[in-house]
């Protein structure tokens, strides 16, 4: 199976990154795609250019699905002025054929961010098109479309949470390779006073508990036609 991150930053994978882990032991083939270039996360570095920031942050997303083996797509859009637009539609459903994606995490539709949001509703409309021939692109469209779960936002948001996935075997691996995103460490504990390492700890946690396992991740499979499957999906 083609297992495919779409997501607005670099670092927005870190809600799916155990499962990602576990869908290629498993066998599964991975993807990473990112709309923006992530040029606004340098709450650290306020002044920094916006091509010296989405320089460093594309290295950092590039480090981490090296390690994996996976590939990666960055779209560039401009980090926190993200729209849904004709152009970033048709350049998001080339990605998602490119990536012959047969299972898509992303954000879910309500968020603390307006650029993860453009993104659930880009996914939404961009996942359909890319299984109809109506919308041509470089890629042919996908054979059917693939099954879309959204992830657990940050933040005071209700997360109907209705899947999990138990990553404990997964969980080193997945904070390892999230320390890839040097900056994003800087800016939390600057922004939050915590790091990527706590963060995931206490949120795989507690899912963790709700299923009784140690750490776990969660999901809600977006309610769009084609997007929700009759059998199992998620490892």
């Amino acid at each position: 199976m083609n297992v495919v991150s779409i997501m607005a930053h670099q670092d927005d994978e870190m809600r799916c990154l155990g499962t990602m882990l576990k869908c290629q032991a498993r066998g599964d083939r991975i993807f990473f795609i990112t709309v923006t270039d992530g040029s606004k996360g340098f709450v650290q570095t306020p002044d920094i250019a916006r091509e010296e920031a989405a320089a460093i942050r594309h290295r950092e997303m590039s480090a981490l699905t090296g390690q994996m083996g996976a590939e990666y797509i960055n779209l560039r859009e401009l980090d926190e002025f993200l729209y849904d637009t004709p152009d970033v539609r048709m350049r998001l459903i080339e990605a998602i054929r490119k990536v012959k994606a047969e299972l898509i995490f992303t954000h879910y539709l309500e968020d603390y961010n307006l650029d993860h949001i453009t993104v659930n509703h880009l996914v939404r409309q961009c996942a359909m098109h890319a299984c109809l021939p109506v919308l041509p692109t470089e890629s042919a469209p996908l054979k059917e479309h693939p099954a879309v779960f959204q992830v657990e936002p940050f933040g005071p948001i209700h997360f109907p949470a209705s899947h999990y996935v138990d990553i404990s075997p997964f969980l080193n691996r997945k904070v390892e390779l999230l320390l890839n995103h040097r900056s994003q460490e800087e800016a939390m504990q600057q922004a939050v006073n915590e790091g990527l390492e706590k963060i995931t700890l206490t949120a795989a946690g507690f899912r963790g508990s709700q299923v009784g396992c140690a750490y776990a991740e969660c999901f809600v499979p977006l309610a769009a036609r084609g997007a929700v499957k009759p059998y199992a999906v998620l490892p």
